[in-house]
């Protein structure tokens, strides 16, 4: 079904069926953003191997609901997203932008309850602990952990609609763990080696060798592959670079070593059934750097045809975290 061509009509029907009111049953969220200038603290570099810091903002909300992001997904345009938290909510908006084109803002944001495949939405994680996101044409994937799985949702039509299908993804449910299950789900360039092939990546979820559990859920390549542990980083979030490339975002936080965060680029021919990939790191930050909890990543095109790279924090609804986004340009 071509969700792109669903008329206004079409939408109020779902949206009945699904148990909706309304064509949207979004929370304004009024943020509040202070912008960040440098990323290693209290220095002006902005060059971090093949990475240029551009600026990031620190934001805040009056809205309750606003927070636990997990993933996020940059529109066509650069300027629009999508994004879920992971207590079960759709969030979308805007990115500003000041006279030097660095981030500057967030405008129309809403908060909108998810649904799942009966319609029902949940307060707290439990069935709604959506932690990864991606766009693949008239549909978006949404991954969750805890009730393992990767849910479909028409885009657009997403917000006011329920669930309307289940992916299978290849790993044994008894192999996922319960709060480290699957962290991930981007959709590769059908361009590339993997067709525009769904791929999820697990959090924590290991082999008998200690690597994290990964799948290529449809295409040519469709299969199981490993992404190696490499030290107490945990994988977050991935995107997609044009050419085929995957960014994989890795966090870290434990009382010996601190918080940390790093992202690194595995390239499009390693990514196979059966493969164990690792990577070329790309940047890496500590708590000397303006970091928290780095819970999604994005890359796209900017009009200068340049690649930009969005992370974004899961505040855990905590006073001692924070909400931030950062940006950077890949320069090689």
């Amino acid at each position: 079904m071509a969700f792109e061509n669903l008329s206004r009509a079409a939408l109020v029907l779902l949206s009945l069926a699904t148990g909706f009111s309304g064509a949207s049953a979004g929370e304004p969220a009024k943020i509040i953003s202070r912008q960040v200038s440098d990323f290693h603290i209290g220095r002006d570099e902005t060059r971090f191997g093949p990475l240029e810091f551009i600026g990031g903002l620190e934001m805040v909300s009056s809205n309750s609901l606003f927070g636990s992001l997990s993933s996020i997904r940059i529109r066509p345009d650069g300027k629009s997203f999508i994004g879920v938290l992971d207590t079960g909510q759709w969030l979308t908006g805007s990115i500003e932008r000041d006279g030097e084109g660095k981030l500057s803002g967030l405008s129309g944001v809403e908060i909108t309850p998810m649904r799942d495949r009966v319609g029902r939405t949940y307060e707290g994680k439990g069935h709604m602990d959506a932690e990864g996101l991606a766009l693949d044409g008239d549909r978006i994937l949404v991954s969750f952990e805890q009730y393992h799985r990767v849910d479909v949702y028409p885009d657009p039509g997403f917000l006011v609609s329920r669930a309307l299908a289940t992916i299978d993804i290849l790993i044994p449910q008894d192999e996922l763990r319960a709060n480290r299950g699957i962290e991930t789900v981007v959709v590769a360039p059908r361009s590339s080696l993997l067709k525009g092939a769904p791929i999820i990546v697990t959090e924590r979820s290991l082999d008998e060798d200690g690597n994290r559990l990964a799948a290529i859920l449809a295409g040519p390549l469709k299969g199981q592959f490993t992404v190696e542990r490499d030290g107490s980083f945990d994988v977050t979030d991935a995107a997609f670079m044009p050419g085929g490339d995957l960014l994989l975002l890795e966090r870290r936080f434990n009382m010996a070593e601190g918080i940390g965060m790093r992202i690194r680029r595995i390239k499009a021919a390693d990514i196979k059934p059966g493969a164990i990939v690792n990577g070329e790191l790309l940047v890496e930050g500590n708590f000397n750097y303006n970091i928290d909890n780095m819970e999604g990543l994005d890359a796209f095109q900017a009009a200068d045809g340049s690649t930009h790279i969005i992370l974004v924090s899961d505040d855990n609804h905590s006073i001692l975290q924070r909400n931030l986004m950062l940006e950077f340009r890949l320069v090689d």
